[in-house]
């Protein structure tokens, strides 16, 4: 167990490295950002130098609690300079959880007259969040001698093949690719007119598919098309799992089932959807294509910005960004939802099941990337919708009960788990906050933002007796 609060100790740690950084960049917040330092560090401080002595090897209940207390004291940690600041507990809490999760919900508003300190903490947190603590997770364990991919896969349920099978080899890849995308795409921004300080926080919230803006408009503050579209290039390359950019540096294999399902599906939405919005409003098609290909990427890359609200699009666009809510991006990437590795599963898993009807003598097996997948794997992903299905019911249920209406609780419920941000409606629309809800709703909220961004089961498991049983 040392070694779990040894770990949630050097988050409060880097926390407070990166509070520190603020206050000396930003004069108007340093006093916030100051107190901050001192609060985390000293906590982390602690808390690392009495579990310091020792540390045994790491099991996988470990594992699995390492990772679930590990992002909940990284979202406890980053709500303190904002509540320092002026929000309140339950205000600075769902914003951190939002942040550090990458949903990218938000109770703020007023941004364009917001501190800049506070609005590139903000940024920090969705960076950090975006690569997880799963990169920094697999350094840090071998370095402890304490092993580290059990972690990865109780981050993700991903069991796919790594390409680097020495874990400090493949965190130090995947932190690479993951700095120099959002590099490039921050001297794009730079290059398409935004301001230094807007490019730098928006290629951490773009690349991170997190969606912090520095404006209450959203991206749709900058109306400027080529901005636009390299938001939409990098949405979509975030979405993309870390493990491919390396697989195709490293063996010049390009190939990939989930990032072609996505892309297909992306187009399959984005095409049809342009040409109604064109025929409905008499837009230009290309300006059609622009907005629905910026919004659709980012509600299915659950990034969550918005250059527009599609909410009065229509019925029909309605319904389609609501679906679009669950999908979600590849698994291994920095994106939210379900994943499209699963959803490529669960549909061939139908079909066969469809088919062992019409022939029900016939040997069905289900393959990925060419192989025949495990039976624990398919298990896995029927027992993830399931429990996705439930952890839905339950928070749209609970919502409900705190005086929410229908709309707003099931949009809710479902952008909260997918990690996605803006929901549908008049109050968590894209043109809303979540500000105007109760403290209950927030927490709420909060809740199924980490349970979404941890895949629920790795959470869950910390709740079932048999697990306690196992660290005896």
């Amino acid at each position: 167990m040392n070694v779990v609060f040894f770990a949630n100790g050097l988050v409060l740690g880097l926390l407070a490295l990166m509070s520190a950084t603020v206050a000396l960049l930003y004069p108007e917040t340093r006093g916030v950002f100051a107190e901050a330092t001192f609060q985390l560090g000293l906590t982390g401080t602690l808390i690392a130098v009495a579990s310091r002595s020792s540390f045994e090897a790491l099991r996988l209940p470990h594992a699995f609690m390492l990772t679930a207390s590990v992002w909940l004291v990284a979202a406890i940690g980053g709500a303190v300079p904002l509540y320092l600041w002026k929000l309140s507990a339950a205000d600075a809490f769902f914003e951190a959880m939002s942040g550090i999760t990458t949903t990218g919900s938000t109770v703020m508003t007023g941004l364009d007259s917001t501190p800049k300190g506070i609005l590139m903490w903000r940024a920090l947190l969705q960076a950090l969040g975006g690569v997880g603590f799963i990169g920094t997770g697999i350094a840090l364990l071998p370095v402890l001698k304490v092993g580290g991919m059990q972690l990865f896969r109780t981050e993700s349920s991903d069991k796919s093949e790594k390409e680097l099978r020495n874990a400090t080899q493949f965190a130090a890849a995947t932190l690479l690719v993951y700095l120099s995308l959002m590099t490039l795409c921050g001297i794009l921004y730079r290059a398409g007119g935004m301001s230094l300080f807007d490019a730098v926080t928006h290629a951490m919230t773009t690349l991170s598919t997190g969606g912090y803006s520095t404006h209450d408009a959203s991206f749709g503050f900058f109306a400027n098309p080529f901005l636009q579209w390299t938001c939409t290039l990098f949405m979509v390359l975030g979405s993309v799992p870390f493990s491919w950019y390396i697989r195709s540096v490293y063996h010049g294999k390009f190939r990939s089932e989930q990032v072609g399902a996505m892309l297909k599906t992306l187009a399959a939405v984005i095409l049809p959807l342009s040409l109604w919005l064109g025929l409905t409003s008499d837009m230009p098609f290309l300006a059609a294509l622009r907005l629905v290909a910026f919004n659709v990427v980012s509600v299915v890359s659950t990034t969550g910005y918005a250059t527009t609200d599609y909410t009065t699009w229509g019925p029909v666009a309605v319904s389609a960004f609501v679906i679009l809510t669950a999908v979600g991006g590849c698994t291994g990437s920095t994106a939210g939802g379900a994943k499209a590795m699963r959803w490529v599963i669960m549909y061939r898993l139908v079909r066969e099941g469809i088919r062992s009807v019409r022939y029900p003598h016939g040997v069905y097996r289900i393959r990925y990337e060419g192989r025949v997948i495990d039976e624990d794997i398919v298990s896995s992903v029927i027992g993830f919708f399931s429990m996705y299905a439930l952890s839905f019911a339950v928070i749209a249920s609970l919502l409900t009960l705190v005086g929410l209406d229908g709309e707003t609780a099931l949009s809710g419920a479902i952008t909260a788990l997918a990690n996605v941000g803006p929901g549908v409606g008049d109050i968590i629309g894209p043109a809303g906050t979540f500000q105007p809800l109760s403290d209950k709703a927030k927490t709420i909220l909060a809740i199924g933002m980490y349970l979404g961004r941890l895949e629920m089961l790795t959470v869950l498991v910390l709740l079932t007796p048999r697990f306690w049983r196992s660290l005896a």
